[in-house]
């Protein structure tokens, strides 16, 4: 956006920020937030402090970083105002468990460390961070996020004191962090209508098996390598000799990877399906849908210990549910596959919707990175970062609100678009 058009959503602007930035204190403190969010979405690549505040006549960029980096006030009570006011204007379809990479140079950032950085595709110097997005076809917003805190960091003493670190956060696996902000999240009253994650969490027994014991449904990308029975197999349990414990009811037949169990129906058991309007057309391809019970010693151990605090006891089931699977009209082999705990009579074509609804915090990452400059923060501190990120998730939901409300009619609320690359320095 240009200064006009940031100028012309003033008022709009100063609204929204006296709503979600109602829990901070002090005036000053809010007329900061005002000028930050303005700077962020001005037209520039970088959006550093110093960068915001060079592009606004009342920008001064020793007041935007101790706003930013020093300031006390609280991060997660914005971030629930923006989450309450976005869900409720959304009214999402799936909440998407994603996380975000973030290359940094140097040592000292909070939470840097060479791991895996999905911006980069490679192992690289970064920090990693969970998200929980609300989302649509139309329209998403993050919610929440959580900073990943890598094995490195959680006795390095001296790096947590430069950085701020709290005592209390400690390393927790990324799939942990989702799900414990899926918690914070239901705290504030807000619940998933389904849960939208990749094979990163997907893959994983104790997630799906979590997600399941809070009564969260689910559809969840999997290796092609992961294993499942059918529907129909039934667990039986060997003769007892009257010796010893009874034998446990077990299925007796080796799992099929689902890589295997979708070749053998073969491609005349896909149909093509269409499940949305692209920009390009009419997005469809082949499907195939199939009841089963996924395996695995972890998988059998979770539902046994489920049974067992339910009812006292296990028969040996495993759960049931949807295996989705895409087989490209062109392509060799399936190349993408589900897990879904939704009903057994949902339509495919919304089951696949929700699939792939995934595709639309790509847009969420698109105006956050490369507009909003959630990326570009070059402090190191713990609460700067989270300053930051709430900063650039406010700027990103009122844009978002602008585009959607009917009561956005300004020239400059029609003129937003979402972000794409520009000249701008």
């Amino acid at each position: 956006m240009d200064m006009r058009q940031v100028n012309g959503l003033r008022a709009e602007l100063a609204e929204f920020v006296a709503d979600v930035f109602a829990t901070v204190p002090r005036r000053d403190q809010r007329s900061k937030g005002d000028c930050y969010l303005r700077g962020l979405m001005l037209d520039g690549r970088r959006k550093s402090i110093q960068a915001v505040a060079g592009r606004l006549p009342d920008g001064n960029e020793q007041n935007l970083q101790q706003f930013v980096n020093q300031s006390t006030w609280d991060p997660t009570r914005v971030r629930r105002r923006i989450a309450e006011r976005m869900v409720g204007l959304i009214g999402p379809d799936a909440w998407v468990i994603d996380d975000v990479s973030f290359p940094k140079d140097g040592t000292m950032s909070v939470g840097v460390a060479h791991q895996y950085c999905g911006t980069l595709g490679k192992q690289a110097n970064c920090q990693v961070a969970v998200s929980v997005h609300a989302v649509t076809d139309t329209a998403s917003c993050p919610l929440q996020w959580r900073l990943f805190v890598p094995e490195e960091w959680a006795h390095d003493a001296v790096r947590r004191r430069k950085v701020g670190m709290p005592k209390e956060i400690r390393r927790r696996e990324k799939w942990r962090l989702a799900l414990e902000t899926l918690d914070e999240l239901a705290t504030w009253g807000l619940v998933p209508p389904v849960v939208v994650a990749d094979a990163g969490y997907g893959q994983n027994a104790d997630f799906r098996a979590s997600l399941a014991d809070r009564g969260i449904a689910y559809v969840v990308a999997i290796r092609s390598d992961a294993t499942v029975h059918p529907h129909h197999a039934v667990p039986v349990a060997p003769p007892w000799s009257g010796n010893g414990r009874r034998p446990q009811p077990r299925y007796r037949d080796k799992p099929s990877s689902v890589a295997a169990l979708a070749s053998a129906h073969g491609r005349q058991a896909f149909t093509e399906v269409t499940w949305r309007e692209g920009s390009r057309g009419q997005m469809r391809s082949r499907f195939l849908t199939l009841r089963v019970r996924p395996a695995g010693v972890r998988a059998r151990r979770l539902a046994q210990a489920a049974a067992t605090a339910r009812q006292g006891s296990w028969d040996g089931v495993l759960p049931e549910v949807t295996l989705l699977v895409e087989w490209p009209e062109k392509a060799e082999a399936p190349s993408n596959y589900w897990l879904a705990d939704l009903p057994a009579d949902t339509p495919p074509a919304e089951l696949i919707r929700l699939a792939k609804i995934r595709w639309r915090i790509e847009h969420d990452y698109r105006e956050l990175k490369h507009g909003l400059g959630l990326d570009h923060f070059e402090g190191r501190s713990w609460t700067g970062w989270h300053h930051h990120v709430t900063l650039v998730t406010a700027a990103h939901a009122f844009l978002t609100e602008q585009r959607l409300s009917p009561k956005a009619r300004t020239p400059a609320s029609r003129s937003i678009r979402y972000w794409t690359p520009s000249r701008a320095s």
